[in-house]
């Protein structure tokens, strides 16, 4: 079987995949590397969901990379928007050139050795598989099984007659116009939906067992388009987007800070858009701001739906499903022509593929991120995992901008492999992500790897905190072991 090589090798052509390439080849432009995707298209999960309304939840100046500038005014934008961006961003920098689509990765083993990953990917299309080699290896899978949606078990599931949808696998053309619509669910996802849907069915209602905190954005930044006129762009962008993130910053702070008065103001926001005489317990959880992930809706579409009487909202629990719709617990029958059951993603890491050092498989759950951007005893392997309290990009840009940094440190001091080591028992049984209570990430815990007591095992997701540690902390701490050229004497024990 005829093996691959190159430089660095990528799994992932989604948001993160094209970031990290297109800082390399700025960065590193005699320097090769591939990209394996499994998808025949560029984007990952801009490209994988196409349900209506599907846009971002952040947003874009944030959510867009630094490196390229979101230039329209739009605050969350919509998923063909942002594949389109994606794309573009590939094509500009010259990187769509190097990916290589149809490739499921199944296995990646590093051999101490030959100091390299040997890479096993399946093409689907085909059933062959491919070998590949490189000297470091970068993931870029994101955090969810793009083959299936997390679904519950639904009594009486099998006896509805209507049709039924997750929106991670939305039918190509589906007409909804004049359907009476259940939306299961109140995270992201559902708020997206109910307007989206509710302009041409005859109603949809959002069946939720308990409420999300919902906020309103504006859809255009006006800020930036006043701005726009009297300065120029590049620094337009600049500002916008610091004044964005640092924003983000606070209110995360002020509801870890001060849960019930942010409690009162995102209420009141929405009381002020649905009317006095709505009931507020569907928008009330029993939760503090910011244990969940909040919801953001542009121009509070979702309340204007409900306010016209396009969209209700009911919150109780299934009994089972009938012939015709849903029975809830408190016997009241919900109608349904469509069952949308926006009930959320299973966890996967790395794509499920299986990573193993010398023919020993690692458990990613065995062991604990380094700086939130390598793993616990895996040599020259970056692992790239975005913001769950801001705009995921902000933490990708900052991956792939500390990946250059240490390649260049590399290249000078005549290093070969990098690999951090806790001589120090510094796991705990905490998850990467535990400080959020949502259902899907209590559903990580045994998947994703294991934060450490102190830092630099134990992941903070703090963008002020992470610029300091990945851009400008000394490369060499102790931690991160260097290893030279087989048979270097530099190459510790």
């Amino acid at each position: 079987m005829t093996t691959n090589r190159t430089s660095v090798l990528i799994i992932g052509a989604g948001l993160s995949g094209i970031g990290v390439a297109c800082r390399l080849r700025r960065e590193f432009p005699d320097r090769d590397f591939a990209i394996l995707e499994r998808r025949d298209t560029i984007g990952g999960t801009w490209d994988l969901f196409r349900y209506p309304g599907v846009r971002s939840d952040s947003d874009m100046f944030s959510f867009g990379y630094e490196f390229r500038p979101w230039d329209e005014l739009k605050v969350l934008a919509d998923g063909g928007s942002i594949r389109d961006y994606i794309s573009a961003t590939a094509e500009e920098y010259g990187v769509d050139e190097s990916i290589h689509h149809g490739l499921k990765v199944l296995t990646a083993d590093w051999s101490s050795e030959r100091q390299q990953w040997t890479v096993t990917a399946l093409r689907e299309a085909t059933g062959e598989t491919e070998t590949w080699a490189c000297s470091f290896l970068v993931t870029c899978t994101g955090y969810y099984d793009y083959d299936q949606g997390y679904l519950p078990e639904f009594p009486g599931a099998q006896r509805f007659e209507g049709t039924r949808i997750h929106p991670q696998h939305w039918p190509e053309d589906f007409d909804h116009t004049g359907k009476k619509i259940v939306v299961i669910g109140s995270g992201a996802t559902a708020v997206t939906l109910v307007p989206a849907m509710a302009d041409r069915a005859e109603h949809v209602t959002m069946l939720q067992r308990s409420p999300s905190y919902v906020f309103s954005l504006p859809s255009i930044d006006k800020i930036t388009a006043w701005q726009r006129r009297f300065l120029p762009g590049p620094l337009v962008y600049r500002m916008t987007r610091w004044r964005n993130i640092e924003l983000q910053r606070a209110i995360f702070k002020i509801s870890r800070r001060f849960p019930q008065p942010m409690r009162r103001l995102l209420l009141a926001g929405v009381r002020s858009r649905v009317g006095k005489d709505f009931d507020m317990t569907h928008f009330s959880p029993k939760y503090d701001p910011w244990d969940e992930r909040l919801c953001a809706v542009p121009d509070g579409d979702l309340f204007t739906a409900l306010r016209e009487g396009r969209a209700s909202v009911v919150t109780d629990t299934i009994e089972t499903f009938t012939a015709t719709g849903i029975r809830l617990a408190s016997g009241r029958e919900l109608e349904a022509d469509v069952i949308v059951t926006a009930t959320g993603l299973n966890l996967q890491a790395l794509g499920d593929a299986s990573i193993s050092v010398d023919g020993e498989v690692r458990d990613l759950h065995d062991v604990c991120t380094y700086k939130s951007v390598m793993l616990e005893n895996i040599p020259n392997l970056t692992w790239v995992f975005g913001y769950t309290n801001a705009s995921w990009t902000l933490k990708v840009d900052l991956a792939a901008a500390y990946l250059v940094r240490l390649l260049k440190h590399m290249d000078e001091t005549g290093r070969t492999v990098a690999v951090p080591v806790d001589r120090a028992a510094n796991a705990t049984d905490d998850g990467v992500v535990d400080e959020l209570s949502s259902g899907y990430i209590q559903r990580a815990k045994g998947v994703m790897p294991r934060q450490g007591r102190d830092f630099p095992w134990r992941m903070v997701m703090d963008y002020r905190h992470d610029r300091k540690v990945l851009l400008s902390d000394p490369i060499e701490d102790g931690i991160l072991e260097f290893r030279g050229a087989p048979g270097d004497s530099r190459a510790p024990a």
